[in-house]
């Protein structure tokens, strides 16, 4: 018995090192392929150059408009996405009867499920046409079409994982509450959601993070423009749809080839910031 499951133990742990040897080897292959590009051009003059057209005659490789784009678009998300989220959440979690809960939680989940690309659709069929009819708006695939699709795309992300935090506050401090004579919202808003804080800013990092990395949705409705976006209906391009849009036509070993690595390299820092930032406050959740 006791060899068996040491036997267990070692396939797991091959399993395990496995995995981490693989995450290994594609971070050290993205950094391998994007450094090459800063014996060309200077870390300040890719990161704040404004100017992107790397086919060019000389080529521009200024990733500016792209980090623009993609902070825009970002941060329009969080501004749809999380009021939605933390409301569903609080509603499941603190508002609606056992059999609602049961019935909606699984369908918001089911949400996080769609393919990236069905939004996309959604958005340049139908939401982008209306976005340009409403706001008489020459293209109505822009910043605003995109972060409005994104914030419909991180809700799942943050209502569950918003609803995971509060239902996990202590019955008895809602009791107390009650008990003390405060009303329903002012329990939430006085004990809830401060006791849950850590898991809330947990599930906000987790969708700030799924709406940066997004790729199909932002390519198919952000209009593509790699410019600095003086509107908000504005055509943007981020970093990730233009790896996705150029990749395939960059000849291998060119200086464009290694500048999509290089925006590659910058992406991993970004998403690694927000995600461990993500662990160390679901941490705290944990020891509270």
């Amino acid at each position: 018995m006791r060899l068996r499951e040491k036997a267990i133990e070692a396939l797991l742990l091959t399993c395990a090192s496995i995995a981490i040897l693989i995450v290994f080897g594609i971070v050290l292959m993205l950094f391998m392929e994007g450094i090459p590009i800063f014996y060309k051009v200077s870390l300040w003059d890719f990161i704040f150059g404004d100017d992107w057209y790397p086919t060019s005659s000389p080529p521009d490789f200024g990733i500016l408009p792209l980090l623009v784009g993609s902070a825009v678009i970002t941060l329009g998300a969080l501004i749809v996405g999380v009021p939605l989220g933390l409301g569903s959440a609080i509603y499941l979690s603190q508002i609606a009867s056992p059999r609602v809960r049961e019935l909606l939680k699984p369908i918001l989940e089911i949400l996080a499920s769609i393919p990236s690309v069905v939004y996309g659709f959604f958005g340049m069929a139908f939401f982008g046409p209306l976005v340009m009819n409403v706001f008489s708006v020459p293209v109505g695939l822009n910043a605003f079409t995109a972060s409005v699709i994104l914030g419909v795309m991180i809700v799942p992300t943050v209502a569950s994982v918003a609803e995971d935090a509060m239902s996990s506050v202590p019955r008895d401090l809602i009791e107390a509450s009650y008990a003390l004579g405060a009303t329903r919202w002012r329990t939430i808003v006085k004990i809830v959601m401060p006791t849950a804080s850590s898991g809330i800013i947990t599930s906000i990092l987790l969708g700030l993070g799924r709406a940066a990395g997004e790729t199909m949705t932002v390519l198919m409705v952000a209009g593509g423009s790699p410019q600095i976006p003086r509107s908000i209906f504005d055509p943007v391009r981020t970093m990730t749809a233009t790896i996705a849009a150029e990749m395939g036509e960059a000849p291998v070993g060119s200086s464009h080839y290694h500048a999509l690595f290089a925006i590659g390299m910058l992406l991993f820092f970004i998403t690694f910031a927000f995600n461990f930032l993500a662990e160390r406050f679901a941490k705290r959740r944990i020891y509270l």
